[in-house]
């Protein structure tokens, strides 16, 4: 008789694996099933070229909840991240503006643009935090139905109403940052464009502009993490990316997780309204009383999913839902260390992340020729030399550099992306280069991630690596849809535990904690 599982996890990345983990430590058969023939979908490290290794897509942490950290004890499996105090700001004719944990030199450093700016600098970090005081519980709960009557459902969001309230003064703040841009956020507290471009760069992951709508709640989001309990801090997982997906692979297998790779899903099985299993590529059949998926909404429902086993208002909610991605990675292996005209020579400036945004008015120009259907030749680029970090990711002397670029745009005005990938790889080089004279002499092998690869080989709808975009309308109650952010779809015994579902992108396990515990309610209660 075949075996059936309790539940079946579509998708091994980290949120994935999170929720596997979580069934499974529950006392769940699980298993999870991984299109490509590693683990981790975004969150992964691959040798690409001999004795390098490198971080594909996603390339630092901070977001990861403590409590899976804890509850799942992935230190003992390999959860090592590594923090990163200081940023380096790339500016024109060998300027430069290098922050660091030192308050007093931050002051300094800041004062050569603008005094004021260096007194405003301490309250904008603390503006951020007092706001993500309120949103950083968000990240942990299941968000309220507002849809509902229930007596739990409305406790929630008289909990939500009565936490606003606390805010005080800053409620108002709150209710502007979620329709403000980052730019307008910005201005709200330094003069120089040094400063303000520093400050707005935290919102532009994604397709939107410093200057568009929404894009603060962006920055705010992805300030909201820390590393060693030091907020907005990002480190580097020991081993590459990867390792955070290694890491909570190691604790769901300790469970019992049974994991496969290479094994694409094509079709989720539904039977009477109720999902049943999925079928594999292959045309293997896999039955389980429950499917999750870690995968992203429009793959799950309008390319798994039969049209006739969703309700149609539900599909339309899916069709207009955003996902149009912007992020293009070069990963390069290097002879040797870069050299930057600003700050020569090794140092704790090569140990953070480096950047080049020198004013608002770069940052705009790139996303307007994104916008009309080119990528960047002036791109945005945050970077890491994670060799510095962890030196087994390259050989001895060795070392690699990801660079993540912005805006590209997923469909071309002109060709395809296989044409124009060695263009874009050339671009973002000769961009950096002018920070680094040494750049084109020291590199060894490069490796172009497009959009078109984002969506294509990471299977990821629009380019868009946070499974969705972050706006007002797709985050908390209203992700994936309103009415459907509890994790349980339309769909019969079928949840979303992927980035598609709330609390959104970056690597922070909470979608796939928060639906594994739903899915555990309802084995308690006889739903499942």
């Amino acid at each position: 008789m075949a075996k059936i599982y309790d539940a079946i996890i579509v998708g091994g990345g980290h949120n994935g694996l999170t929720a596997a983990a979580y069934l499974a430590k529950a006392g769940k058969k699980v298993l999870v099933l991984e299109r490509r023939y590693v683990l981790g979908g975004c969150t992964v490290t691959e040798e690409i070229y001999p004795g390098f290794k490198y971080t594909v897509l996603s390339y630092v942490v901070s977001l990861m909840r403590p409590e899976i950290i804890r509850e799942l004890e992935l230190a003992k499996h390999g959860y090592d991240v590594i923090p990163m105090h200081t940023s380096l700001s790339l500016l024109p004719d060998g300027n430069r503006l290098f922050l660091s944990e030192d308050e007093k030199e931050n002051h300094r450093e800041i004062s050569r643009f603008s005094r004021r700016d260096a007194d405003a600098y301490p309250e904008f970090h603390e503006f951020l935090t007092r706001l993500a005081s309120f949103v950083h519980p968000f990240l942990s709960m299941v968000p309220p139905d507002p849809m509902s009557f229930s007596p739990r459902e409305l406790l929630k969001l008289f909990r939500l109403w009565k936490g606003f309230r606390e805010l005080g003064e800053d409620s108002l703040s709150f209710v502007k940052l979620m329709s403000m841009s980052a730019l307008h956020l910005a201005e709200m507290f330094f003069e120089s464009d040094v400063m303000k471009a520093q400050a707005a760069v935290g919102g532009i992951f994604g397709k939107g502009s410093i200057r568009a709508p929404g894009t603060a709640y962006v920055l705010l989001h992805l300030g909201m993490g820390d590393v060693d309990g030091t907020t907005g801090t990002w480190g580097f997982q020991r081993g590459g990316m990867g390792g955070v997906a290694e890491a909570i692979a190691k604790a769901a297998k300790s469970h019992g997780v049974e994991i496969r790779t290479e094994a694409p899903v094509s079709k989720i099985l539904v039977r009477n309204g109720t999902a049943t299993g999925v079928v594999l590529e292959s045309g293997e059949e896999i039955r389980a009383k429950s499917v999750a998926s870690g995968v992203d909404p429009k793959v799950t429902f309008l390319k798994l999913l039969d049209p006739g086993d969703v309700p149609t208002e539900f599909l339309d909610k899916i069709r207009k839902y955003t996902v149009v991605g912007a992020s293009c990675k070069v990963n390069l292996a290097l002879d040797a260390l870069p050299d930057f005209t600003c700050m020569p020579g090794d140092g704790p400036h090569l140990r953070g992340t480096l950047m080049v945004a020198p004013s608002p008015d770069y940052l705009v120009r790139a996303f307007d020729e994104a916008k009309y259907g080119n990528f960047s030749r002036r791109p945005f680029l945050d970077i890491v030399i994670p060799s510095l970090l962890d030196p087994s990711m390259a050989p001895p002397g060795k070392h690699v550099m990801s660079i993540s670029g912005r805006y590209t745009p997923l469909n071309l005005k002109a060709g395809h992306w296989n044409d124009h990938r060695e263009a874009l790889g050339d671009t973002v080089i000769d961009t950096l280069s002018e920070y680094a004279p040494n750049l084109k002499d020291i590199i060894l092998h490069r490796q172009v991630v497009t959009p078109w690869d984002y969506e294509n080989e990471f299977n990821l709808t629009g380019g868009n690596i946070f499974h969705g975009d972050l706006t007002v309308e797709q985050t908390f109650m209203f992700r994936p849809a309103p009415g459907w952010a509890q994790y349980r779809m339309p769909v019969n015994r079928l949840y979303m535990c992927s980035s598609g579902a709330h609390p959104g992108g970056g690597v922070m396990g909470a979608p796939g904690r928060l639906a594994a515990l739903e899915m555990l309610k309802d084995f308690k209660s006889g739903r499942l």
